[in-house]
């Protein structure tokens, strides 16, 4: 491949794009029949399986900031949303479409290691990249990934079939990808932070997804409902209980706050709780779990490789969604919205 240095996509063009995104997939496996370079990607269907597709766009300056970070933890990041959204269906991914809004102005270099990053990041669990778009963008640099994954029908999660005196239980910590959003925002010098900040920068720019414990869960049938946290603990809470007709309680004192975010929201001086709970982009999982699941539950997390889960709450049968704490009831903070006033 020639030199990147100073050259930009635009010097390259569409076919050339395309060529360099092609070298860096490898052989493919033989239930692909099309790829990259045909007009549409065909794959056979996993045997006694069903499809679980799932799409998420990055837009520059909305999901991330080129000044802030590494086109590679772009690209990965593009993709590890997507395989979020299938561990909370219980879905294995298999393969991975990308669609780029490219100015014309970027560097080449920066494209190839986005590409490189959406290209390790789906072979890590196994998936290929199949196909996509180049696009010219007069502004942003956009990243839209389409994943697709199996599961068997009886093993799917959905976020509508949790039932009243549900356990909910959310797994790792909350509130690190906020924390590592606002010490970006806040310029703060990456070299300087010590080990938790450093893990806070990480949870929001190289977020991974809980794949294996979702698809333990959902061949051993131990909860009755999942959702990805995408927008926050407290919204996925409220969308979880909505979609499932019940209400729900968070008790604050067993919200696993992240240190390192518990640390900056003090220093700042916001309630460690309410910060960690309204902040998104952590993409944990929230199951709900019957009580008589409970310890097949368990089990399923320990052999899932003992990713920590807490217990935070449970769905009840009055509706809303409230927070409990010194004896009391408010209600959940609200969560990230594109088009929230």
């Amino acid at each position: 491949m020639p030199n990147t240095t100073d050259v930009t996509v635009a010097a390259i063009g569409e076919r050339g794009l395309i060529d360099r995104i092609r070298v860096r997939i490898g052989p493919t496996p033989a239930w692909i029949t099309a790829g990259v370079g045909e007009d549409a990607a065909v794959i056979e269907p996993e045997r006694g399986a069903l499809d679980v597709l799932t799409t998420d766009s990055l837009i520059e300056d909305v999901h991330f900031r080129r000044a802030w970070t590494a086109p590679d933890a772009i690209g990965a990041k593009a993709v590890a949303v997507n395989f979020s959204d299938l561990a909370a269906m219980g879905a294995a991914p298999r393969v991975v479409l990308l669609s780029l809004g490219l100015p014309p102005s970027l560097p080449l270099a920066d494209f190839d290691e986005l590409v490189g990053g959406v290209v390790r990041a789906a072979h890590a669990e196994r998936a290929v990249l199949v196909g996509g778009n180049l696009a010219r963008s007069p502004g942003p640099l956009i990243v839209d990934v389409t994943a697709v994954g199996s599961v068997r029908r009886r093993r799917v999660l959905r976020r509508s079939t949790g039932r009243p005196g549900d356990e909910l239980y959310v797994t790792g910590t909350v509130g690190a990808a906020a924390a590592g959003l606002a010490m970006l925002e806040a310029g703060v010098d990456r070299q300087a932070l010590d080990d938790r900040g450093r893990a806070c920068l990480d949870r929001y720019e190289r977020p991974l997804a809980r794949l294996r414990l979702g698809r333990a869960i959902a061949a051993n049938h131990a909860a009755t409902a999942a959702i990805d946290l995408s927008d926050g603990l407290a919204e996925a809470v409220r969308q979880l209980a909505s979609a499932s007709g019940t209400g729900a309680v968070v008790d604050a004192g067993a919200v696993p706050v992240d240190p390192g975010a518990g640390e900056w929201s003090a220093r700042g001086g916001q309630d460690p709780i309410v910060t960690a709970l309204a902040g998104g982009e952590d993409y944990e999982l929230l199951f709900a779990v019957p009580a008589r699941r409970r310890r097949a539950f368990l089990a399923s997390v320990s052999r899932a490789g003992g990713v920590p889960c807490t217990r935070i709450g449970r769905l009840t049968a009055e509706t809303g969604a409230w927070l409990e704490r010194n004896g009391g009831r408010e209600p959940l903070p609200a969560g990230f919205a594109h088009y929230r006033k």
